[in-house]
């Protein structure tokens, strides 16, 4: 079977809408809420709840038309995620890390896309982008093998994306970073996750041993960087000319803000039905109850403006056929991991109100409260290094970090 045709693909997208994708995603919200304890207890997202997603058209929000994709602005898939992690942060987890993987995809050849999507274009890619395979050269390609652990959602795909350095040919040539490929007949999961936090993501390890990695199975982090990629000419849109680095860690660090959404509004009705046994009051008329909603609502708010902003800004360039200047996306980059901060910052403090009953296992806030924190230990998530790139570029020093 050969692409999607346009037609239909045209026909397909001109029928959906943000708000109708936010529509659905609300809809999910007191189903994924009934499904969550059981995804905890398997340690992974349910196929009924993958089912969903497709069916709602979550996977295609950032995939190409040609694969009958909607190629709409990220800040309509990232509000998908807000809204899915509000009601189950693994699930939304999930959600960013397998759809931002059908924007990459569009970044490769479309001969290689055609071999992915070309007999289902709905098939999901997971990842590990740790650059700890070991490749070595041969004709047409590379050999592969290497273990990569912390691959969310995998169970659910045919294919993954696993990040390796490819040695360089000349001595004092420099490795080369890439993703590779690879489909699920050359690699094998194993069950290491057992978890506090984020445990419904079944994030398993990936074994690959020895296989065959063509050349157009790999993708360069240095074309990302730059923005010209293979699948450009194939897939022209300004969404695929955005830097690779900026649409992973969203997908990695805007599920906190729905975490953060979801604890205030567990935290809102908790209080608004528990009454002080010392004082009789209701827990809503309390004036430090009051002001911790007040200040997570305050860092949700300023979260989601925060990257609205930047991806408009993004869009903008990319529309106008313009790069994004070097210290711009610097910026976006410590943006995102201080977006996870400051949500921990309010997830911790409506823990800290909720008194005795949050400590139980059954209880929304706990599970906000594991949860975010889990996702902050992302490696995308720790601002440290973008904060100290960040701070060198506006003392006028050169940027240090390509992932962005």
């Amino acid at each position: 079977m050969g692409e999607v045709s346009q037609m239909g693909a045209t026909t397909s997208r001109e029928a959906v809408t943000a708000a109708s994708l936010i529509a659905k995603a609300r809809e999910l919200v007191p189903v994924l809420k009934t499904r969550a304890a059981d995804a905890k207890a398997a340690r992974c997202i349910p196929h009924e709840t993958i089912a969903d997603f497709h069916d709602a058209g979550f996977f295609k929000i950032l995939q190409p038309v040609r694969w009958g994709g909607f190629e709409l602005p990220p800040q309509v898939f990232y509000d998908v995620q807000i809204i899915i992690a509000s009601a189950c942060p693994s699930s939304a987890w999930v959600l960013g890390v397998l759809a931002v993987h059908n924007w990459q995809l569009a970044l490769f050849s479309l001969e290689t896309q055609t071999e992915v999507w070309g007999d289902d274009p709905g098939v999901l890619i997971s990842s590990s982008y740790m650059p700890v395979g070991k490749v070595r050269r041969v004709d047409g390609g590379y050999r592969l093998s290497g273990r990569w652990g912390f691959s969310s959602g995998s169970d659910h795909c045919q294919w993954a994306f696993l990040g390796a350095f490819v040695p360089p040919q000349a001595d004092d040539g420099a490795p080369d970073m890439r993703t590779f490929l690879v489909p699920r007949r050359d690699y094998k999961l194993e069950d290491t996750w057992h978890v506090s936090g984020l445990s419904a993501t079944g994030s398993k390890d990936v074994i690959v041993e020895d296989a065959f990695i063509p050349e157009r199975w790999t993708h360069r982090f240095a074309s990302g960087f730059a923005c010209e990629n293979p699948g450009n000419e194939a897939n022209p849109a300004p969404l695929y000319r955005l830097p690779f680095g900026q649409i992973f860690v969203r997908s990695v660090s805007t599920p906190a803000i729905g975490m953060a959404q979801g604890a205030l509004e567990a935290y809102q009705e908790m209080m608004q039905a528990k009454i002080s046994r010392a004082s009789g009051k209701r827990g809503s008329d309390s004036g430090a109850s009051q002001r911790v909603c007040a200040q997570a609502a305050a860092t949700v708010d300023m979260a989601k403006l925060v990257l609205y902003r930047n991806f408009d800004e993004m869009m903008g360039c990319a529309d106008r056929g313009e790069k994004i200047a070097i210290d711009k996306r610097v910026q976006y980059r410590y943006d995102s991991a201080n977006a996870v901060v400051n949500c921990v910052a309010a997830v911790d403090a409506l823990f800290a109100h909720s008194g005795s009953s949050a400590i139980f296992l059954d209880s929304p806030m706990q599970r906000f409260f594991q949860d975010i924190h889990a996702c902050r230990a992302h490696f995308a998530n720790n601002p440290e290094g973008p904060g100290q790139n960040y701070g060198q570029v506006l003392f006028g020093q050169r940027n240090q970090d390509y992932f962005i």
